[in-house]
């Protein structure tokens, strides 16, 4: 009882947390980890320890999976050389710098274990990357490449982690060329494998259930029967999850019914939420934890930790700009993909959040090296806590004021709805061809009827367009229609409370009323 007592005033404290940062227009993450900052110190407050294994296999999954269903596999591909030169190159560049400016600091400890702390804080973080780009309003493209990066580059950290700590633990002497290549291939040939076989698997089944509440329990256990999957072969559940998500999400529209399709994004909108609300509380909250057992002096730990700090910093904008612009001295590169303003990069670099997967990772540090040699293990977790802090406080505090300040192009709302309303068209010219191919011994007013939905429909897209401020016909039928419900409304609930009709009958109107008022605000709203 006390554990769920602890696990319940964490959650209520998460949501408090993020609506109290949507009240005060503040960056709800950022918010959470300051929340929890100050509460690791308040007396008597329950002292929760984040267990790595939880947040790589019990929270981590979940999260990448409802991310990789949402992202556009179109999109993703689209822009897969910059994604993968983040996730997999930075990666890798980020953890050398990091482990070679901590074994400057450090000589004494073997290379290898400094480089697995390189591979613990070189991940910028999914959660953080996706909640602070959507909300600050970044370029599409932008936030595809962010989101992208951030689905793909903790597989790439934790390989490289794994393969640092053989090498660091290795009673041997280390670990061959030939041993790190197949760990490579193993985690990520495997768990694209394992991926696929998702796709295939859970695709099959969706396809076949028929009940919404299924639909959503079975969403619900596909990420961990792929992560439980691709660990129980040794490969990386990560980039499993991805790739399920990724597969399902793309052929969502082929595979469940409206039903299912409209409970699934209520369902992982609200799991999202409250995950999201944890994972960042519970950075803030482990503070006590980690700086209990430091002993080593101020002032090594000051250097240090600014000196881990600055690496993670200025490791992402050094790679980001060759990255960015010398792949440009190809004709071929450049003719597909013009260079982008320097804004871009700068942009891209200062989204750099790290998050609760960096501090699992450090947390799941080896306690010894080889030959059960001790060493500083607490500082590690101390270094990958700061790095979480300052990048995600520092920089995700301060990206609002960058973005405006280096005025990136936004996208092109215009440009945005005169896409939509073409395509709009094109789709109302074909449901008209179906209606009239069909229509033959149908009720005259039940086919005209039909055919003035098309219209307001196509109207609906072309009103878009408009710039001015006056209500649109698509806003006037909204606001009144809206009247409308709520006088329903009211008369089936005193028919309720009077008895001329059951709970049942009533539960049914409102539904009804409920699906209504919904497509009303989202029209409304757009």
């Amino acid at each position: 009882m006390e554990a769920l007592f602890e696990v319940v005033v964490v959650l209520a404290i998460a949501t408090f947390g993020a609506a109290l940062a949507r009240r005060l227009g503040l960056l709800a993450p950022i918010l959470l980890v300051v929340l929890g900052l100050a509460l690791s110190f308040v007396p008597g407050f329950p002292q929760i320890r984040l267990d790595p294994d939880l947040v790589l296999v019990g929270i981590l999954p979940p999260l990448l999976y409802v991310a990789a269903l949402e992202t556009s596999v179109p999109a993703f591909k689209l822009n897969l050389r910059p994604i993968l030169l983040l996730a997999v190159g930075l990666v890798i560049f980020t953890a050398f710098v990091v482990g070679t400016v901590l074994h400057l600091f450090l000589p004494d400890l073997p290379y290898a274990i400094c480089l697995a702390l390189g591979a613990v804080v070189a991940p910028p973080d999914a959660v953080a990357a996706t909640a602070v780009a959507r909300r600050v309003g970044l370029p599409r493209r932008i936030v595809t490449i962010l989101e992208g990066e951030s689905l793909v580059n903790d597989a790439t950290a934790l390989v490289l982690l794994r393969v640092a700590i053989v090498a660091a633990t290795a009673t041997g002497g280390g670990v061959s060329v030939g041993e790190v290549g197949r760990e490579v291939l193993v985690a990520t040939g495997g768990g694209i494998l394992v991926g696929l076989l998702g796709v295939v698997v859970f695709g099959f089944l969706h396809k076949r259930i028929t009940d919404p509440v299924l639909d959503n329990a079975l969403s619900l256990i596909v990420p961990f029967a792929v992560v439980f999957a691709a660990e129980e072969i040794h490969a990386s559940g990560v980039v499993a999850v991805v790739v399920t998500g990724l597969g399902i999400g793309h052929k969502m529209p082929l595979l469940m019914s409206a039903e299912s399709r409209l409970q699934i994004g209520a369902f992982w909108r609200l799991t999202r939420f409250l995950l999201e609300g944890l994972v960042f509380l519970l950075v803030g909250l482990q503070l006590r934890e980690v700086v209990r057992d430091l002993n080593e002096p101020f002032g090594f730990l000051a250097g240090i930790t600014a000196a881990v700090v600055a690496a993670v910093f200025l490791a992402r904008f050094v790679w980001l700009f060759p990255a960015t612009y010398l792949a440009r001295l190809v004709p071929r590169v450049r003719h597909r993909d013009p260079a982008p303003p320097v804004q871009v990069p700068i942009v891209i670099g200062w989204a750099g959040m790290r998050g609760v997967v960096t501090l699992a990772a450090a947390l799941a540090l080896p306690l010894t090296l080889a030959a059960d040699r001790p060493y500083q293990r607490q500082l590690f977790i101390w270094l990958a806590f700061a790095v979480i802090v300052v990048t995600l406080v520092g920089q995700g505090a301060t990206l609002p004021a960058v973005a405006r300040r280096l005025r990136i192009p936004a996208d092109d709302p215009v440009q945005d709805a005169l896409s939509a309303a073409a395509v709009q068209q094109q789709a109302s010219r074909a449901a008209r061809e179906r209606l009239d191919a069909l229509a033959e011994g149908a009720p005259p007013a039940v086919v005209e009827r039909l055919r003035g939905l098309v219209q307001n429909r196509t109207n609906l897209a072309w009103e878009r367009l408009g710039g001015t401020d006056r209500e649109t016909p698509s806003q006037a039928y909204g606001r009144l229609r809206q009247e409308m419900i709520d006088a329903e409304r009211e008369v089936f609930r005193a028919a309720r409370d009077s008895g001329r009709i059951p709970e049942e009958a009533l539960v049914r109107a409102y539904r009804d009323l409920d699906l209504e008022e919904s497509l009303l605000r989202q029209v409304t709203d757009e």
